[in-house]
């Protein structure tokens, strides 16, 4: 899941200034009460009165609370601008901003602005961005601003707690203010004095609101003390009521485009009273021609808005019932006043500046707009028994993090082999930086990563070179920026009315606000979004994040109970699936479920592919533990389809290679926390893992051997990028060997045959794939020691070695051979192409009996060898003679080419300079291979 404290750092103004004045009067106070940027002053916190759910972990607490601030100036908008030295990780306590408990769940802290936050001299300090947490991160209040003060004359307002709003008609509202010194105060209405005092410093009157619907009201509070004068407003409106009218025929909700000037926005918004369509096109003011109609239902709200600049962005906001403005749900692009100005011109060039007079995220609006071209339009997708999915982070897998450069990188997994990319969340989450698992707004791609047409160039790219592109997609939360959120939330949660979310999850693991799937809205709202990502981006399909979420079954934290057969929501995710297939009759469909295997092997035979995690014992397996990943075959599960997606490393696991560098086993010299050796340990879990029958996933950088730990700069914080790796000969070989496991699994009919037989438990493990055009034989030693063992070949004959190309003719399929630790061997009854040399560090050497090596006329005395060692040939062959002497890891020592003319041969080898120790002979001759085994002692 995705860290949703990252973008904190630079979080602006909240988003309306009343809920800002109404949590400052209730959660957070100043003494003195017009605080000085220059002077300490005391700030005190009510934890009590937060409004932000996640500061319900800070109540109770006496200890490990910490203020998280930064300091504004005139001039800038941003009240975080300048931060404390150190406040750098928002996960670990700040220490300068540890909390003095109060009792009752109230906190203080004493600073000096200026000095606290190091502003400059020069820099007028005129406002504070606070929130309170705890120190590992996992709570947090609201952000909160309070107002830094010049000394100079003003008038602070404390009633109402907004200052633009809506009353019913005929209310009376409450005006309470405080002077910052005695002086003389008025009240007006509009122009007229209501109320007046002399030698005050404080105001405390009411007013009438009067019934004149829609229209806006200016009160304002006047000091005056001499020459100075200083004056603080607020306004409000009558409610009104809305127009009641049935939609245009064939609009639907967000925006629909009438023609280059005209466009209909619709608002799904049940149990709101009125909505106003404030935006660029009226100055973002509730203005009665912008009331939007209602429908007969009450269920939507909408208005035609006519007059547009043809082609150009416009900025909009809805404002419902007068006291929330929100972006348009189905936008597909918003402004971020708080992330956008961090987004670099060669991501997104030309990038709409933010509009004057609007506050919050704000949606787009464009007629016109300029389409993209597609090349590709005939692209055939892999099937899916056969997917290689290369599942990539934009922000941590290349340096400028956007579509534009990673269109460039195509080539680099072209080679590797892989047919399919899965990208995690690229939807508009919050903040710039994030593994996405926080989405904000469905149908906008992150403007982090680049523009729309760059992610449909680099969709179209992929097409080009044969590569699927699938979009890991989050529909099973949301972050409190969506406006469905915000829409109907209950001071900590969402309300008991939400259309779409529970007020609590409905199981465990839920990190941010949970969908309810079996509400109507939510159906439709799902059924849009997965329409809209493939008809409109040509995406192959969607990898949809936890999906055993999607249940209304409530199990609280019992992970068993959530993860047991739930028939609700089989019915779901088959309902998901056919509205997919109405419109994509071969979109992927993959579901992150980790649930009971009887509701997998269903939905796996309806047509769903699912993701098979078997990082921890393809870590052990390659660290020397044993253990035994049976379960990554999907015919071991009882499933009809190949649709398990098995993997060894995901996002969400710890690197296979930083696990055996770090915790692996060693035995004399061999030790797999050696870099080569670790290396050659990932070669050996890639051979049992990529050639198993069905569709596999590889997370980035894996076929390189990436080393960073998953918790390095915070679980989900920014790993550091290693093309150099490429440039690394031993990493170069692993990137080799994944590509060959590949081609092999992609262009050979044995590696998809559904007739296969896995043998994984113990140190030495084997796999055999039995098909018409061939058979494959995989042995391999997971022992960190030497396994001498029988061979158990599947039958007799002629087996290739793949990656050396030697050809063995096994008569006894059970004769004893001998593995060195992590060697491994893939035969086949078909001799396939030779890979490169040099890829695994051994010979494809099957040691048969010496019995046998006598049979076959060779002798090779005396035995432990001497310097002068004799090599005795007997036979009617004549020719050339090919002698190879190669050590325990496979390293050729020595070669000899000599000519056999007679049917008794010797040849004397010269073995001074060998150290003590255990080898090999390969002989070979006449196209026939035979291997004896020598013993070299008292160098």
């Amino acid at each position: 899941m995705a860290n949703k404290y990252l973008y904190r750092l630079l979080v602006l103004i909240v988003f309306l200034a009343g809920i800002t004045w109404q949590a400052k009067a209730q959660a957070v106070q100043t003494i003195p009460e017009f605080p000085n940027g220059d002077q300490e002053i005391t700030i005190i916190f009510d934890v009590r009165q937060a409004k932000d759910g996640r500061a319900a972990g800070l109540l109770g607490k006496t200890d490990d609370v910490y203020l998280w601030s930064g300091a504004g100036v005139v001039g800038n908008t941003n009240p975080f601008q300048y931060q404390p030295a150190g406040q750098t990780n928002f996960n670990q306590p700040f220490n300068p901003g540890k909390m003095t408990s109060l009792g009752n769940d109230r906190w203080q802290i004493k600073l000096t602005p200026r000095t606290y936050f190091g502003v400059p001299e020069g820099q007028t300090i005129d406002k504070l961005g606070l929130l309170l947490k705890n120190g590992s991160g996992t709570a947090q209040t609201e952000d909160f601003i309070i107002q830094i003060y010049d000394g100079s004359l003003q008038v602070a307002l404390r009633e109402p707690e907004q200052k633009n709003f809506f009353v019913e008609a005929n209310s009376t509202i409450p005006v309470r203010a405080v002077i910052s010194t005695k002086a003389n105060v008025t009240v007006k209405l509009d122009n007229t004095v209501v109320y007046s005092a002399s030698n005050t410093e404080e105001v405390q009157t009411s007013i009438n609101a009067g019934n004149q619907q829609g229209v806006l009201r200016t009160v304002t509070i006047e000091a005056k003390l001499g020459e100075e004068t200083a004056t603080e407003s607020f306004t409000f409106r009558v409610k009104p009521q809305p127009v009641v009218a049935a939609l245009p025929a064939g609009i639907q909700d967000g925006v629909n485009y009438i023609d280059a000037t005209s466009a209909v926005l619709v608002l799904y918004a049940p149990f709101k009273n009125f909505v106003y369509a404030i935006g660029e096109f009226n100055d973002w003011e509730s203005s009665p021609e912008y009331l939007m109609k209602r429908t007969p239902d009450g269920n939507r709200y909408w208005i035609e808005l006519n007059n547009l600049p043809a082609g150009e962005e416009v900025a909009y906001q809805y404002l419902v019932d007068g006291t929330l403005a929100v972006a348009d749900p189905y936008t597909e692009k918003i402004l971020d006043p708080a992330m956008d100005e961090y987004i670099p011109a060669s991501t997104y060039p030309n990038l709409k500046a933010y509009p004057e007079g609007a506050q919050g995220i704000v949606s787009i609006l464009q007629t016109n707009q300029p389409g993209y071209t597609w090349k590709v339009t005939d692209f055939e997708r892999p099937d899916p028994e056969n997917l290689v999915i290369y599942e990539l982070h934009v922000r941590d897998f290349i340096e400028a993090r956007n579509y534009k450069v990673l269109a460039d990188t195509l080539t680099y997994l072209k080679r590797l082999g892989v047919n399919a990319i899965e990208l995690m969340p690229v939807m508009e989450f919050s903040g710039n930086d994030s593994w996405g698992y926080n989405p904000i707004f469905f149908f906008a791609p992150d403007k982090a990563y680049g523009t729309k047409n760059d992610l449909k160039a680099f969709i179209d790219k992929a097409h080009e070179m044969g590569i699927a592109v699938i979009l890991d997609i989050v529909l099973n939360q949301a972050d409190y920026e969506y406006p469905y959120v915000k829409m109907y939330w209950d001071g900590n949660q969402p309300a008991a009315n939400s259309p779409f979310f529970n007020q609590r999850a409905t199981h465990p693991f839920s990190v941010f606000f949970d969908f309810n799937h079996e509400s109507e809205a939510t159906k439709a709202l799902v059924e849009r979004v997965n329409r809209h990502w493939i008809e409109e981006y040509n995406i192959d399909g969607y990898r949809f994040d936890l999906s055993k979420g999607f249940t209304q079954k409530n199990t609280g934290e019992n992970v068993g109970a959530w993860s047991a057969y739930d028939a609700s929501r089989v019915a779901i995710w088959k309902r998901i699936y056919d509205e997919i297939r109405s419109y994509d009759e071969s979109a992927y469909v993959i579901l992150e479920h980790f649930a009971d295997n009887q509701e997998e092997k269903e939905l796996a035979d309806y047509g769903m592919l699912f993701w098979g995690n078997h990082s921890h014992d393809y870590r052990n397996m390659a660290k020397g533990v044993l253990a035994n990943p049976q379960g990554i075959s999907y015919k071991n599960r009882s499933w009809d389809n190949p649709y398990l997606i098995g993997y060894m490393e995901s996002h969400d696991e710890e690197r296979l290679l930083y696990d055996v560098l770090t915790n692996g086993n060693s035995n004399g010299n061999y030790n797999t926390r050696t870099l080569s050796t670790a290396l050659d340990r990932a070669k050996l879990a890639a051979a049992f893992f990529l050639p198993i029958p069905g569709p596999k996933m590889i997370w980035q950088f894996g076929e390189l051997g990436y080393e960073v730990p998953i918790n390095e700069n915070g679980r989900t914080g920014r790993k550091p990028i290693r093309w150099e790796y490429q440039q690394q000969a031993d990493r170069q070989k692993l990137y080799q060997v994944y590509a060959e496991l590949i081609k092999l699994k992609l262009t050979e009919p044995a590696f998809a045959t559904d007739d296969f037989e896995l043998q994984l438990n113990g140190h030495v493990k084997r796999i055999s794939l039995f098909h018409e055009d061939m058979r494959v034989y995989i042995i391999g030693n997971f022992d960190v020691k030497v396994q001498p063992i029988n061979a158990n070949f599947p039958i007799a004959g002629v087996w290739y070695d793949y990656f050396t190309g030697r050809e063995n003719t096994i008569t006894d399929p059970g004769q004893p051979m001998e593995l060195q630790p992590g060697e491994f061997h893939i035969y086949t009854t078909k001799k396939l192409e030779t890979p490169q040399t040099g890829l695994v560090p051994w010979q494809g050497l099957v040691l048969s009996a010496e019995e046998e090596l006598a049979e076959r006329g060779v002798t090779v005395y005396p035995n432990p060898m001497q310097e002068a060692t004799m090599l005795q040939l007997e036979g009617d062959y004549r020719g050339p003679v090919e002698v190879q002497l190669v050590d325990m890891t496979g390293r050729n020592l020595q070669q000899v080419r000599f000519l056999k003319h007679q049917h008794s041969h010797q040849e004397q080898l010269r073995l001074q300079r060998i150290p003590n120790g255990i080898y090999y002979m390969q002989v070979e001759q006449g196209g026939k291979k035979s291997v004896h085994r020598l013993l070299k002692l008292n160098n």
